[in-house]
Parts: structure tokens; C-alpha cells; sequence
């Protein structure tokens, strides 16, 4: 019994010592609460809202790339959430990947004065605008069907979009929220048609995006 005891107290304090941490330890300052959204008109924060994108290789693997310094404007109302209007800008020329030469592809003029394979050496800004807001019956989660133009072709877009927090930013101290949304588009339908079909037509595209209110 005596040699119970102790090895029964260590077990215990090594149970209570993570707990203690987590309860003293500091909280973020962003939450999923709703009641912390003000109405207003938020900025796009560029350093902290990425799109990335994802397509099928060869059928052998998925590829992702990244376009990131978003800007634009939401405007939010949490009394009337449908209502919200997006407008964001996409800088194409600034995409990214884990290869350079890959990248470098994307942004590549096409051979001997011809049309480049993917995006060019100077594409024009992606353009995100919504038209209509669709609330499931919780209110965390939305359909956001917009007009996307992308290579100079414009295409309806819907995003399947969640709330992940809002709060103040300790940074910039202004009133932030955050979203993640899902969706996906046919880059055919686009005019980017290179290599299709061993590198997919079907391009996925999931968000992160904060906004900083105005």
C-alpha cells in the first residue's frame, strides 16, 4: 500500500499539471461567436487570406498552389447576414507553388509569340463578387454564389462558406472575422485548357480569409 500511494499521486499530478496549464494559459482572440460580429465594412487583411488551389496530376497525385495578398471589402450586417456583399481582387501574378519551375510555367509567355500555357508573365487580377447569400438554418453557414472573373472570362461561383471567428486583433487592434469556404471551378471554362485531361480540368479551391473592420 505505501508503494501504491505515491506512484497513485504521480499518475494524478501528471494528469492535473496539463489541465492546470490550459486553464492559466493565454486565450486567442478570435472565437466562433457570433455576437461578437459588429456590423460594418471590412478590408481584406492581404497577410492573412489565401486561396489555394488544388488539381490532379497525372492521376497519380493532387498539386496545390497558393494566390495570397487578397484585397477588397465585405460588408456585414449580423442582423441581416444575407445581405452581405463580398468584393475581393486576386492578384494572379503573385501565384506560388512548392516548385519553382512549376511557377514559373504558370507565368511563362507562350512559346514563339503563342498563348501562354496557363496564367502569362502579365495576367490580370482574379475578381470575386458576390450576388447572393444563402444561410443554412444555424447561421454559421452560407452558399455564396458570385461572378469570379478569371483570364478575362467572367463565370457564376458558388462557395460553400463557414464561420471560424471573430474578435479583436491584437496586432492592428481592430475588429476582425474570419471565414473558410470550399469550392470549385472548371478551368476550361476559363480558357486555361493545358494538359487537360492528365492535369485535371476540375480545380478545387478552398479559402482563408479575414477581414478587418473599417
Amino acid at each position: 500500500m505505501r508503494h501504491t500511494l505515491p506512484f497513485a499521486a504521480l499518475a494524478l499530478a501528471v494528469v492535473a499539471v496539463p489541465v492546470v496549464l490550459a486553464q492559466g494559459g493565454p486565450a486567442v482572440p478570435g472565437a466562433p461567436d457570433r455576437s461578437r460580429v459588429a456590423a460594418g465594412t471590412y478590408a481584406a487583411d492581404p497577410g492573412h487570406t489565401i486561396v489555394v488551389w488544388e488539381v490532379d496530376h497525372f492521376g497519380f497525385s493532387k498539386y496545390q498552389g497558393i494566390f495570397g495578398d487578397v484585397t477588397g471589402t465585405l460588408v456585414l450586417d449580423p442582423a441581416n447576414p444575407a445581405a452581405a456583399k463580398v468584393d475581393v481582387t486576386i492578384p494572379v501574378s503573385k501565384v506560388t507553388t512548392a516548385s519553382a519551375g512549376l511557377t514559373g510555367h504558370l507565368l511563362r509567355a507562350g512559346k514563339d509569340g503563342a498563348k501562354p500555357d496557363f496564367f502569362g508573365p502579365a495576367p490580370a487580377d482574379a475578381r470575386f463578387v458576390s450576388t447572393r447569400v444563402v444561410l443554412d438554418d444555424d447561421g454559421d453557414e452560407a452558399k455564396v454564389t458570385g461572378n469570379l472573373t478569371l483570364n478575362g472570362v467572367t463565370r457564376p461561383v458558388t462557395l460553400e462558406v463557414d464561420f471560424h471567428g471573430a474578435g479583436t486583433n491584437p496586432g492592428s487592434k481592430k475588429e476582425t472575422v474570419g471565414f473558410e469556404a470550399e469550392g470549385e471551378i472548371r478551368r476550361s471554362d476559363f480558357g486555361i485548357l493545358y494538359g487537360i485531361p492528365l492535369v485535371s480540368d476540375r480545380v478545387e479551391l478552398k479559402i482563408h480569409a479575414a477581414f478587418e473592420k473599417q
